[in-house]
């Protein structure tokens, strides 16, 4: 069974930075493309990043391009999404799951493998 579970949010003001950890365990990581999404207040969750399995690309929604990096330690089973020059905007739970690999797509945040876990809340706020 895929286990997921997001760690690393917290409070910041405008500009500032955190890193999301999303620990795995139950499966190999290396095997799976992981998707970090997100979900602010009366809004529908989103994707925000993703990466292959291999770690060798990624993919970012428009709005995040350029601030965030995704990255993996398949040796650590873990994936990160370092997130910095903050937006209030950017603030909601993040969610860390593992999502379908193809052979033309790296990751496709579109598609979901397994459940949501209880996700990292994060708050960007002066």
């Amino acid at each position: 069974q895929l286990q997921l579970v997001e760690s690393g949010g917290g409070s910041v003001q405008p500009g500032g930075s955190l890193r999301l950890s999303c620990a795995t365990s139950g499966f190999t990581l290396a095997s799976y493309a992981i998707g970090w999404f997100r979900q602010a207040p009366g809004k529908e969750r989103e994707g925000v990043s993703c990466i292959s399995s291999g770690g060798g690309r990624t993919k970012y929604a428009d709005s995040v391009k350029g601030r965030f990096t995704i990255s993996r330690d398949n040796a650590k089973n873990t994936v990160y999404l370092q997130m910095n020059s903050l937006k209030p905007e950017d603030t909601a739970v993040y969610y860390c799951v593992a999502v379908l690999q193809t052979a033309q797509a790296a990751c496709m945040m579109s598609s979901r493998i397994g459940s949501w876990g209880q996700g990292t809340q994060v708050t960007i706020s002066a």
